[in-house]
């Protein structure tokens, strides 16, 4: 992530915010880039100054409404042969295990996963295509797409942002402990999301158990 931090810093603002915007677009499309990655970094830049927060969390949000919206068009008219097509491309992130994961805890929970869906790697990856592919009502995706989205972009922006200008104040002679404290951070934004998302994926597995049990032996 440094390195990426590193990268994106040498970057003009104009430019920066334009390549949040697509790297997160791209993502939601449904193929696997460093979205969240690319967010973190730029949200430790404008604690530094180096470019404006609401301007990255603008991009970020855009980025993620946008390219779920793409990625739902795109799932709705291959359905799931272009799902599987991706899992091809990309075994090791959209292969048959994710796939079929991320289909049973979409199926099953609706649009309550797109919004959880982007605090969560797979998901987040998944969730346009997937709910093109099942015909999930547009108006309804859109909703809960636009506010996972906008919760997340703003929330992961400010909170690093507000962390890593406390940390720059108060541990100006120690960066290395700011970076990591900032990064902390980051994580605990999103901690009870990923967990309220995990606990939703155990529910389904444990349902998905329980109906391969043969009725005798209940």
């Amino acid at each position: 992530m440094v390195d990426v931090q590193h990268w994106l810093s040498a970057l003009p603002p104009g430019v920066l915010y334009l390549i949040v915007a697509g790297v997160i677009g791209v993502e939601s499309m449904g193929i696997p880039l460093p979205g969240e990655i690319v967010l973190v970094s730029s949200a430790l830049l404008a604690a530094t100054g180096v470019v404006e927060p609401e301007w990255v969390a603008t991009a970020a949000a855009a980025g993620a409404i946008i390219g779920d919206s793409v990625g739902y068009a795109v799932g709705r008219r291959g359905g799931r042969p272009l799902l599987q097509r991706l899992g091809r491309r990309f075994p090791k992130h959209l292969g048959p295990a994710q796939l079929a994961r991320a289909e049973q805890s979409f199926a099953r929970h609706g649009v309550w996963a797109v919004f959880f869906g982007r605090f969560v790697a797979l998901l987040r990856i998944l969730a346009g295509p997937l709910a093109g592919a099942l015909h999930v009502p547009y108006r309804r995706f859109l909703v809960a797409n636009a506010a996972g989205g906008l919760v997340w972009a703003f929330g992961t922006t400010y909170l690093l942002f507000s962390v890593g200008r406390a940390a720059e104040h108060w541990l100006k002679d120690i960066s290395w402990a700011g970076l990591a404290l900032a990064v902390l951070a980051g994580l605990a934004s999103t901690w009870w999301l990923r967990r309220r998302a995990r606990h939703l994926e155990s529910a389904d597995v444990a349902d998905e158990a329980a109906e391969r049990v043969p009725a005798g032996d209940r």
